[in-house]
């Protein structure tokens, strides 16, 4: 599903805003980062829903909060799903970082 949302993600390139995508920071890998907003957004699948996943997802988050990101998750459904609603939250946030 990260590919799909890579897909729509680079079409935001024209509209002023660039995501890296298995972004390296502090020790973990950020599914997508755009830098300009402060926004990361994170693609889960099934095993993120298990209590000890979200434990560690939760601390990741954390982290990324700490450094003044927003931090955004949609499970692998609703990117496969619900692309278009995923986005539109996507765009929502962005500017709402202006």
């Amino acid at each position: 599903m990260e590919a799909k949302l890579w897909s729509r993600l680079k079409l935001l390139r024209a509209e002023g805003f660039h995501f890296r995508r298995q972004a390296p920071f502090r020790g973990y890998y950020l599914d997508f980062v755009c830098c300009s907003r402060r926004l990361v957004v994170e693609v889960d699948g099934a095993t993120h829903a298990e209590d000890s996943q979200i434990a560690r997802d939760a601390v990741r988050a954390a982290v990324v909060r700490r450094e003044g990101f927003t931090v955004l998750r949609f499970f692998n459904h609703q990117v496969r799903e619900n692309i278009d609603g995923v986005m539109h939250n996507i765009r929502l946030a962005l500017g709402a970082r202006v």
